[in-house]
């Protein structure tokens, strides 16, 4: 059974959200502020974590901040707030995705169902093996092992990270839209995530390249989308 550590001050909404998540069979632990929530990840196997922004004692972004110095489990941002900037800050944090409240639970739940799919394959807790060697010039994917190396050296990215770039190596050379970036690795439909994938991409391109703003591999096309060179 996944276990999703829901962390909010707002009592009434974290009681909420253990209601839909448990009558999908998901076991559920709260904590009201940052601090709590920490304790609670470092103690437990959390497979999936909802966190508000405002929080008090340590707000939702600092936390973000500690748990990505030991985690890579996918952390969905809630926030009261419709502003781009909260949303950003959560995504250049380390967020794998966020909702705005007030939120539909429907597209909690499926948002948290897509996450902890790429999440279990990435880590092999599902078991399933592929034995797909994926590569573009000295970039690779070793997706049995879930391994990227650049020039032999391995590069850590986070499962969200890790399924947009397999995705656009599986089809290199072939140019895909945000919406069809978004569509195909989260497997519903595209909501406004221009921000999303923006976010995801500057990290991965961040990571896999020598000098990200002249990128070898990961190219814009500017109006159109991104993809990945086929470089023989």
């Amino acid at each position: 059974m996944y276990q999703i550590l829901v962390v909010d001050d707002d009592r009434e909404i974290a009681n909420a959200i253990e209601i839909y998540l448990s009558r999908e069979g998901y076991k559920v632990l709260k904590a009201y502020d940052g601090e709590e929530a920490l304790n609670i990840i470092k103690n437990n196997e959390i497979h999936l974590v909802i966190l508000d922004v405002m929080m008090p004692k340590k707000d939702g972004i600092e936390t973000l901040e500690e748990i990505r110095k030991t985690k890579t489990i996918p952390v969905i941002m809630l926030s009261a707030k419709s502003e781009d900037y909260d949303k950003i800050a959560g995504l250049d944090t380390g967020a794998d995705d966020y909702i705005t409240k007030p939120f539909n639970p429907l597209e909690l739940i499926a948002r948290v169902k897509s996450h902890l799919r790429r999440y279990v394959e990435f880590g092999n807790l599902d078991k399933k093996e592929s034995k797909s060697l994926l590569k573009t010039g000295e970039l690779e994917i070793d997706d049995e092992k879930k391994k990227v190396t650049v020039d032999g050296k391995e590069i850590k990215l986070t499962a969200t990270e890790y399924h947009i770039l397999k995705f656009l190596l599986e089809n290199k050379g072939k140019v895909f839209s945000i919406t069809q970036i978004y569509e195909n690795v989260w497997n519903e439909e595209s909501y406004g995530a221009e921000n999303i994938i923006a976010v995801h991409i500057r990290h991965i391109r961040e990571k896999i390249e020598i000098n990200p703003k002249e990128p070898k591999y990961l190219k814009v096309i500017w109006g159109i989308g991104y993809k990945i060179e086929d470089i023989t």
